[in-house]
This record gives structure tokens, sequence and C-alpha cells, in this order.
């Protein structure tokens, strides 16, 4: 009898649990039995890994053998399995010496061939085996790079079972054939799901050669300061306005002025990425802010997560730590918008499924846009608006009350004159400029809260706000008496005054004064309150 054993890794979401591949082999008729909630994928690896032993110039045992994956209450599904079941059973015929084996975590899929071919979610896979101790693992090649990410693990990347089985038995390890040059790599084929990156709206920040200059945005001065403010604080923006006014050119030059994401915040946005097969050809790290931006048909699975089995992320987590753009928001379901209100509070989202439950982080800034009527005229002066007022009013309500108290930062996009598109105007601040004011702003609110654990001002609770960093005596007056007048909820008061330190921020004031809480009044409301809607205008 035989008997040997090596680790894999199970993803449940976004995060990993640490398998214990068992071989064992006994006397008798050969067969193969796979234990331990396999799904359908897992499965089919008997029949992967014997031909990829054979085709590697190993012996298949002719015995009964038995591989069980520990702990077998966890579902486990795909292929990344494939190459500890292999070097379990070689361990297991005594090819492989199995003290080598014990300690080693094991990440890949093999082909008939005995190549190992890569699989989604390496990044999550190897952070959990970190965690969970071990400081070895073996993974594809092609995905070496991401699973050096991370820190204190020693990482072999193998393309072929052949040589993996060299490195084990201290053999000369054989050189694989490159392919044809000009060629695409086949083993790439499995780190992208297809139908995804463009298509699914998912784009942005990945590359700073294209990103969008805020200059090109002509006009639109009270937008601008809102998208400003939006960033500086990761503030919530609805943006209202007639077709053409620049609604979505606003929105697609957000993540552009947004700060870079830290060490952490990077390997939170690649885990996510990697298990949905979105990663960047040849950026296995992502540090820059995602841009997702779901088509208004979209469902709620695919907005928040969901899928047959263990829950996959959704639109929520792609856009973790930076923008979910929803253009024409009316059109999107009732069901779907409101949705997002669990996410928009807890910044994650647990899915409930048969399988299990998946918690997967959703901490995103959200910007919506919506046309003021379904003919998009309301507004113009003109009168040129022929829906009737029922009309409207049901367009407008598709955004529930709910929904929209979560939102921080409420503006009008008006239509571009002539006078700004001929570029007689004055044109604002660049990308680059805006990019610059951000960051100091988030440097002196992480300043002012490196003893907690928020980051950003969108995050504080209000009572903290109110007791511990108070505005200047006399600040909050007139938002206090919009709450007497209903126009302001509980919850809207606190968010204008989490506005209102933002706006301090950029202005570099050390706290709020009643020029930014008009400001803020003034961004939340759409009503006038003779406040210069320029950020300088205030410093």
């Amino acid at each position: 009898m035989g008997f040997a054993r090596t680790c894999s890794v199970a993803l449940v979401g976004v995060e990993g649990v640490v398998v214990e591949v068992q071989a064992d082999l006994e006397p008798g008729v050969a067969a193969f039995t796979l234990v331990g909630l396999p799904d359908k994928s897992l499965t089919e690896s008997k029949d992967r890994v014997r031909a990829a032993v054979v085709n590697s110039g190993g012996e298949w045992p002719q015995k009964k053998l038995t591989v069980g994956l520990s702990p077998a209450s966890v579902p486990k599904g795909g292929s990344g399995f494939d190459l500890a079941v292999a070097c379990a059973v070689l361990g297991a015929a005594e090819r492989i010496d199995p003290r080598v084996l014990a300690d080693i975590v094991m990440i890949g899929e093999l082909g008939l061939d005995g190549r190992v071919r890569p699989v989604r979610g390496v990044l999550p896979a190897v952070l959990a085996a970190a965690d969970a101790g071990y400081e070895q693992v073996v993974v594809p090649d092609c995905t070496a790079a991401e699973a050096a990410l991370v820190p204190g693990i020693s990482v072999l990347g193998v393309r072929s079972l052949r040589q993996l089985i060299a490195v084990l038995t201290d053999e000369p390890v054989p050189v694989e054939e490159p392919d044809e040059p000009g060629r695409p790599d086949p083993l790439l084929a499995g780190l992208c799901v297809p139908g995804t990156g463009v298509g699914a709206g998912l784009s942005g920040g990945f590359d700073d050669a294209h990103a969008l200059d805020l200059a090109d945005v002509v006009g639109q001065v009270s937008a601008r300061t809102a998208v400003e403010v939006a960033a500086a604080g990761a503030h919530h923006l609805f943006l209202q306005g007639p077709p053409g006014a620049g609604k979505t050119m606003l929105a697609e030059r957000l993540p552009a002025i947004l700060p870079r994401l830290t060490r952490e915040e990077s390997l939170e946005v690649t885990a996510v990425h990697s298990v949905a097969g979105m990663l960047p050809p040849g950026k296995p790290l992502v540090d820059v802010a995602p841009y997702c931006a779901p088509h208004h048909s979209a469902t709620m699975q695919s907005l928040v997560g969901g899928g047959k089995g263990l829950a996959r992320p959704g639109a929520v987590s792609l856009a973790h730590r930076g923008v979910l753009f929803l253009d024409e928001a009316p059109e999107f379901s009732s069901q779907t918008l409101d949705s997002l209100r669990q996410p928009l509070e807890a910044g994650h989202v647990v899915i409930a499924r048969s399988a299990g439950v998946v918690r997967l982080p959703a901490k995103f800034l959200m910007v919506l846009a919506a046309n003021p009527c379904p003919c998009g005229r309301h507004t113009l002066l003109g009168d040129g608006c022929e829906c009737p007022a029922s009309a409207v009013r049901r367009y407008q309500a598709r955004l529930s009350g709910p929904l929209l108290d979560r939102i921080d930062l409420k503006v009008e996009v008006e239509p571009v004159t002539r006078s700004e598109l001929s570029g007689y105007g004055t044109r604002g601040d660049s990308t680059q400029t805006v990019a610059d004011r951000v960051r100091t702003a988030r440097e002196r609110a992480a300043a002012r809260l490196a003893d907690t654990g928020w980051r950003t001002n969108s995050e504080v609770p209000g009572h903290a706000l109110r007791t511990r960093w108070p505005a200047d005596p006399g600040a909050l007056d007139a938002a206090e008496v919009d709450l007497e007048r209903g126009f302001l909820t509980a919850r809207g008061l606190d968010r204008v005054l989490r506005v209102a330190w933002t706006i301090a921020d950029l202005a570099g004031r050390d706290r709020p004064c009643a020029l930014d809480v008009g400001l803020a009044l003034q961004l939340r409301t759409g009503v006038p309150r003779g406040v210069p809607m320029a950020i300088g205008a205030l410093a």
C-alpha cells in the first residue's frame, strides 16, 4: 500500500481554503476514485491527470487508486487541482518521495500532453497558502509573477509536469521547446474569460498612456467641481442633464484623478480581477483605480455577483477601490438598482447560495448619470420637451428615494453653449492639476484619520464628525434648518458634513466653515446657496 499527500487551494469567492490532496494505492482492480465534494470540472481531472502522467514519461499505477480532497465539506471546483493530484499519485507510487510533497502547495491545470496550464485566482490562492503558514508554492510559469506578489513565500513556476518531477526528484530538468515566434501562447487562454474586458464594461486606468484629460470637458464648472470633490473624499455622485452635455465624459475621466492604489489595495483589486479572469495581459498587479461601466440591461446577478454554485464577482466587486459608472441609470431595473444599497453602506456584498455563502469586497465610488425625462430635453430652454408631466415623474421616480439618499453629490449638468464649444471660454484644469489637488486633500484626510480605521471622509460616521472633529461654530446652521424643514434626512445631514470636510481639505482649511457647508448643501440639494462653485474661490 502506498500513500502520499500534498496541498492545493479551493477558492470560495475571493478567499482561499487550503485543501489537502491525499492519494492512496491498494491492491485490487485498477480504478480511480475521486472523493471530497468535487464538481464536474474537477471530476474530469481523472482523465486529464492519467493522460498527463503517461505522456510525461511516467507509469500509471495499475492498482485501486483513491484520491481524497480534505476538508470534504468545502465545495471544490475548477481544474486548478490537477497538478496536486498528479504529484500525490506519483508520490503514492513512489516515483516522488512523499516527504518532499507534504509541505508544498500546488496550483495548476494539466494538459493531456503534460503541459501545465494557468488557472484564474492564483493570487488569492497563494495569499491563502501564505496565511496558512506554507512557504513553497508551485504554479504555472506564466502566472509566477502574479504569485510572487505575495511576500515571504517561495514560488516555483513550471511549464510541464516533466519539469516538476525532475525538480522534486533532483534529476536534470528538461528544457521545454519554446513556441514558434509570433504565434500566440495557448497556455495564456486559461487566464481570461471569453467576453470580458472592454466588452463587459471594465476598462479605465489600466494604461496611463490612454488616460483621458479632464481639460477636454468644456464648461461644466459645477460638474467639474463635483467630480473633484467626489474623487477627494470618495463620495458618490449623481449627474443629471440632457444628452450630449458631457456626463459620460466626466465619469470616464474620474479614475485618472483618483490616487494610485496602495500596496494593500492593489492586492485586493488584483485578487478580485484574478478570480474573474480580467487581469490585463502582462500586468500581474493592478495599481490604479479600476473603472467598470455595465450596460443598463445588466441583471442583478451580473451587477452584485452570482452564478451557478458559488457566486462569482459582479460589477460592484470589479469596481472595488475604483469607479462604478451606471449610465442611463433610470433604464436599469428597480430591483437591480436597489440591490446596491447594501454594498454602498457596508463596502462589501454577501451572497448566499445553496453551495455556500460568499463575501465579496465592494468598496467603490458610484457615479449615476441620467436624463431629466425620456426625451432628455425637459430642462432645455425653449420648452423643447414633449413628454407629459406624468411621464417625467414616472421616469425620475425610477431612482428610489433610499438609493438617492445614499448619494452625496447631485449636480445638474447644463448644455454646453456655442462659445464654450468654440473655445472662446476659459478651459478647466487638466487631469494632472486636479489629480495633484485630490492627492493633497487625501493626504490631509489620511493624516487626520491616522489613528482610526478610516481612510477617506466618506467613511467617517456622522457622530465622530460632530464630536471628534467639529466644524466652525455656526457653520451647520443652514444644514440644520434644512433638516428641520424636511429637506434633509439625518443621513443626509451626516453626508453634507462629510462633503464639507472634503471641501475644507481641498481648500487647505483645518476644519469646515460656513462656505464649505454651503457648497456641500448646494452640491447635494442642487438649490443655489450663493456660494462660488469653484474650489479655488473658497480658499
